[in-house]
């Protein structure tokens, strides 16, 4: 059994400022930083820090080819990686100072995977396996449809919301873990409990997975729900805290088959994660995870 993230890479420009720019308004940036990110490499990463061997397919430009080096380095397979792009992705994030974040995401090289490249990943996978996509590459139908048709198990973050998250066949998804806002915004049903009701009956199979800010998370599928609590810090930077989330999540879930210390372990690491600054460079280790067990628990 073999994991692939289908994903996304992009170069992650962070500006702290004092407040989100509103329109006709120039401000001066605080801070400048710049870091790999993009939703894939950010999950792929979280993925490994969980405990996977990860193997990671995309495109980047000659610009981006760092990224590459970057995630390799930490232990993350690159084969699938194509160095064609005409320029690599890139996301334009703003910080506040209560650490909430407003981005603007130009595609770039993840624009322009081809079905050729879609082809030669997969045949390289199987039934069985899983694959891990978000919505920051441009033909994810295509890669639905192979994918499934091998009998690989989809995980899917409709993560940032477009017409081409809204087409794809949810029938063909096995997880699909979203915010709230993703959620109703997708689906167009009025409240969380809403959406997971009519999810359920439109798709019998599919495993749900909502993320509600200081409120936690809530899993459920046909026959269990279950509710997790989320752990109050001191926010920095929220840009990784869903992918944490994810990677942490369907990493130990896969790792241990224990449902209610995935949803734990994934709460925990995305509340690590957003006291850090950055996107990939915030995703903690599982030994992180275990060492500030204590502290986070007494910062509820």
């Amino acid at each position: 059994m073999k994991i692939l993230n289908f994903g996304s890479l992009n170069i992650d420009k962070v500006y702290s400022i004092s407040h989100f720019v509103k329109g006709g308004e120039t401000i001066k940036s605080l801070n400048y930083s710049e870091f790999a990110g993009g939703k894939g490499l950010n999950q792929s990463i979280a993925l490994f820090k969980s405990g996977l061997p990860i193997h990671h397919a995309g495109k980047v430009g000659k610009d981006g080819i760092w990224l590459k080096d970057e995630i390799k380095r930490r232990g993350i397979n690159t084969d699938f990686i194509f160095e064609n792009g005409s320029t690599t992705g890139h996301a334009i994030i703003q910080v506040n100072g209560l650490g909430e974040n407003c981005i603007i995401v130009h595609g770039g090289a993840n624009d322009e995977i081809s079905e050729a490249e879609i082809e030669c990943v997969l045949s390289k996978f199987e039934k069985g396996d899983y694959l891990v996509l978000q919505g920051e590459i441009a033909i994810i139908s295509k890669i639905v449809d192979q994918a499934f048709k091998k009998g690989m198990r989809i995980i899917l973050n409709p993560s940032p919301v477009s017409n081409t998250i809204k087409n794809i066949d949810f029938s063909k998804i096995e997880y699909v873990i979203m915010n709230e806002h993703e959620a109703i915004s997708i689906f167009e049903y009025s409240n969380v409990e809403l959406t997971i009701e009519k999810l359920l009956e439109r798709f019998s199979n599919i495993k749900i997975i909502i993320t509600l800010g200081k409120r936690g998370s809530i899993y459920a599928d046909k026959s269990a729900r279950h509710m997790q609590r989320a752990y109050q810090v001191e926010v920095v930077d929220s840009t990784a805290a869903g992918d944490t989330f994810l990677g942490f999540f369907i990493g130990y879930l896969i790792q241990s088959q224990d449902l209610k210390a995935s949803m734990e372990i994934a709460a925990k690491a995305s509340a690590i994660a957003v006291t850090k600054e950055g996107a990939s460079n915030s995703i903690p280790s599982m030994d992180e995870i275990i060492y500030r067990t204590k502290w986070i628990e007494l910062g509820e």
